[in-house]
This record gives C-alpha cells, sequence and structure tokens, in this order.
C-alpha cells in the first residue's frame, strides 16, 4: 500500500534574508520616513508644553495630557473615534495605493530599517555579511557579533524607557532609571518593551510580516484591479538572460530584464517580484530602485518594475474614483470632521446634579420647599479653575452648596453637597423645571436641567 502523504507544515522554516543596500529615489523617501517618524517618537516625551510634558498618558491619576488638551476617562468617546478613523485609513489608503503603511510608516519596518542599519556598519555590505556568517569562529567574528548585540540591546532597552516615559514623566523615569529606584510596573514595561523591539526588529524581522501580521492576509480583500501595486512589466521583461550592454535584447530574442537578481537580492522579504503579486511584499519599492539602476546602465527605459494598476498592466485605464474609494474616504472625512468639531467644541468641565433619593423634597419652617442633590463637577482643562454655582426657573429659588465656592486642579473632581430652595407658593406644579449653571472664573459655562419636585397638591 502507498504510504500516506505528509501533512504540510504549519511554519517552514527560510534561509535568512540579507537585503542589499541600494540607492534610490523611493529609498531616500523611506529613508526620511523613518527618521521622522523615530523623531517623533523619541522626541515628544522631551517636549514641554506650559510647564509639563507635552504628550503624557498618565494612569495612576486616570489624565491624558496631550500638548494643550487634557482627556479624562469619561472622555474614551474620543479614543473610539480616533481608532475607527485609523481603521478607516486604512482601508482607504490601502484600497488606493496597496501597501504603503507597510512599506513606509508600519513600526516593524521602521525599526527593521534601524537595526539593519547597525547591521551594515558593523558587519558590512551583504556580501560581507554572508561571508562573516559562513565564516569559522575567529576574534574578530566575535568581536563583530558581540559589537552588534551590544548596540541592538542598547537601542531596545533606550526605545523600552522611551515607550515608558509617555506614561511615566520623564523627569521622573530617567532619574529613577540612573538611581535604580524605579517601580515594579517602570521596570516590567521597559525591559518588556525593549525584549519586544530587539525580538521583532533584530531576529523576526521579515517573519512578522509573513507569519504575525493579519495585514498581510486580508490586504488582498481591499485590493482590486484599480488599486496601485508593484508590479514586474512581464510583457517587457521576458524572456529574461543576460547580455552584454549596448545590444539591441530583440535580436536575441530577449526582454529587458536581464535576470541579475538584484530585484530579489534587495528585498528585505527575500521575495522575487518577477513571480507576481505576492502577500509578503511589504511595498517599500526597493525593487523598483534596484531595476530602476541596470535599466540606467544598460540604456533601457525605466519602469520594468513600477507603482502601477492591474488595469494598466492590462492595457486598460486606472480608475482612482471608485465605489469603495468614494465611500471610505466619505466615511473617513465625515468622521475625521466629527472628530476635529468634538474636541473643538468640548467644554472644558462637566457637571451632574444628582437628587437625594432618600427624600424627595423638605418643607422647612418658613413656607420653603427645599430638596437636596449631590453635584458631581470635573475640570477638563489644563489649568487650576474656581468654580461658582447658580439655578434658575422660579421666583425666589436659591441654591446653596457646601463650600458656596470651590476650586479644582486639572483633572479635578469635586463631590459638593448641594440644596435647592423655593417658596412653596410659586410652585405651581409637582414637578418644576429648573436650569442649574456652573461657571468657572476663566469664562467657561455648563447648564444642565434639574427636576425640583414639591408637594403633590401643587398639581
Amino acid at each position: 500500500m502507498p504510504e500516506p502523504a505528509a501533512e504540510p507544515a504549519l511554519y517552514a522554516s527560510r534561509p535568512k534574508v540579507y537585503p542589499r543596500e541600494i540607492d534610490g529615489r523611493f529609498q531616500r523617501l523611506r529613508k526620511l520616513a523613518v527618521l521622522v517618524l523615530l523623531g517623533l517618537f523619541y522626541g515628544l516625551p522631551w517636549l514641554g508644553w506650559d510647564g509639563r510634558q507635552a504628550v503624557l498618558f498618565d494612569l495612576p491619576a486616570r489624565q491624558f495630557h496631550v500638548f494643550g488638551l487634557l482627556f479624562l476617562p469619561q472622555d474614551f468617546f474620543f479614543l473610539a473615534l480616533l481608532l475607527i478613523c485609523a481603521a478607516l485609513a486604512l482601508f482607504f489608503f490601502t484600497a488606493v495605493a496597496g501597501r504603503l503603511w507597510c512599506g513606509y510608516a508600519c513600526p516593524q519596518t521602521v525599526w527593521t530599517e534601524v537595526f539593519l542599519w547597525m547591521e551594515r556598519w558593523v558587519e558590512g555590505n551583504r556580501a560581507q555579511r554572508m561571508r562573516l556568517d559562513k565564516a569559522p569562529w575567529t576574534a574578530e567574528k566575535i568581536l563583530r557579533k558581540t559589537t552588534k548585540q551590544a548596540l541592538w540591546i542598547a537601542f531596545s532597552l533606550f526605545t523600552g524607557f522611551t515607550f515608558v516615559s509617555y506614561f511615566t514623566p520623564r523627569t521622573e523615569l530617567w532619574q529613577g532609571l540612573t538611581h535604580l529606584q524605579l517601580g515594579g510596573w517602570e521596570w516590567f514595561w521597559g525591559l518588556f518593551y525593549g525584549f519586544a523591539t530587539y525580538g521583532n526588529a533584530g531576529f523576526m524581522r521579515e517573519n512578522v510580516c509573513i507569519y504575525m501580521c493579519p495585514y498581510a492576509r486580508f490586504q488582498s480583500a481591499m485590493f482590486d484591479k484599480d488599486t496601485l501595486i508593484i508590479t514586474y512589466d512581464r510583457a517587457r521583461g521576458e524572456p529574461r538572460g543576460g547580455r552584454p550592454r549596448g545590444i539591441d535584447p530583440r535580436s536575441r530574442g530577449l526582454g529587458d530584464c536581464v535576470d541579475c537578481t538584484l530585484c530579489v537580492q534587495v528585498c528585505p522579504t527575500g521575495i522575487d517580484i518577477r513571480d507576481g503579486l505576492q502577500y509578503e511584499c511589504i511595498g517599500c519599492a526597493a525593487c523598483i530602485d534596484a531595476c530602476d539602476s541596470v535599466m540606467d546602465r544598460m540604456g533601457y527605459p525605466r519602469g520594468l518594475i513600477r507603482y502601477t494598476t492591474e488595469a494598466a498592466v492590462q492595457g486598460g485605464k486606472t480608475h482612482v474614483l471608485r465605489p469603495r474609494i468614494v465611500i471610505y474616504g466619505l466615511l473617513l472625512l465625515s468622521l475625521l470632521t466629527a472628530l476635529g468639531t468634538a474636541i473643538a467644541l468640548r467644554t472644558p468641565l462637566t457637571a451632574e446634579l444628582i437628587a437625594d433619593r432618600g427624600r424627595l423634597y423638605r418643607e422647612t419652617g418658613d413656607d420653603q420647599i427645599e430638596n437636596v442633590y449631590t453635584l458631581k463637577v470635573v475640570n477638563k482643562s489644563t489649568a487650576t479653575e474656581h468654580y461658582r454655582v447658580s439655578v434658575s426657573g422660579l421666583p425666589g429659588v436659591v441654591i446653596e452648596t457646601d463650600p458656596p465656592e470651590f476650586s479644582l486642579p486639572p483633572g479635578g473632581v469635586a463631590v459638593v453637597p448641594t440644596r435647592i430652595r423655593a417658596p412653596e407658593d410659586v410652585l405651581e406644579r409637582r414637578v418644576t423645571t429648573l436650569t442649574l449653571t456652573v461657571s468657572a472664573a476663566s469664562g467657561a459655562a455648563v447648564t444642565q436641567p434639574v427636576r425640583f419636585i414639591g408637594p403633590a397638591d401643587h398639581d
């Protein structure tokens, strides 16, 4: 009987990828993106704003400072809306231009580039790195490998504690780090994030994109024939083969591809773009720059590998405006407008008046009706505020708070016992709606309707 076929492995061991460094317009753009994004990540914690850290997510105090804005847990709506906008933006730009996010802005791509820079600086170019890995262990190899690992570890630890400085004030964090007096959570997250950076960008590299990233798996659902992708022009390039410079490839029955494999050597995921679109492709355009440099040397037109669309390759017309683009764009624009408007119109305080459930009302000795409440005020501004409370809606109505006026620091919350009294003879019904106003010294104010309850004989 024939032996049963072996089950396919869920994970295929891949040879190590040694990306070759290449210059070109797209690679210069990628380097600029890496420098800008890393500059923002490492620089924002050191940026001050009104005497404090510009961006700080203070979890113990439940305060989230973003430049001149203060967000509290009550503002979770803004975070949810922001995440929805980010998801829609990913759908929109993927449908328009493929995996631009992966090639230019993904944290995995950005940090992997930095680790590759350090590796090239210590171990040399692609050929030198390959020879070094195959060579026996010598003093030089040990020195180079140790130096690289030391740079990787130092950079990873700096990255981890920079991440923590978004949650613990940087001066407090770095002072505690230098004196080895950090708390347990700071040590845990600093080392954990540093280890994740070291493992993902230093060792797993392209395997994160190929095996771990869910975006690589479902991106094809957002592609269509008008999506901008990196494509090898098979009709122009085939049949491929080597040839001397200065001859017409058609005279030898060849296409423009000289089969130099430079496009494979520069690919950070180790694929051959000439095999067609593959989910491993991150859209970094290194193969475009490599191929263009070869075309320039051979005297052929650029664009054998280029950004284009399936429709254009097939000789058709690319339609930029199409139903999915219009829908994604309108939804994204609407949500971004709503988010911006909500933040711009956001009041710097909130107030809530809660009636005492133990007693509906109380008759005082001077023909007054009194209701008891609890007033909760939250200061959502970035400065200490002074507040006063007033009420209107009935002749002779008065409000008493304990204390009469109060101050709150940024993010502070006040729970104030409150009484509202009104003459019994002005009550025309059992339930009267009053207007409560909480005013800040800065000019901000918020109003809230209040149910004032009187005796049943007023109905």
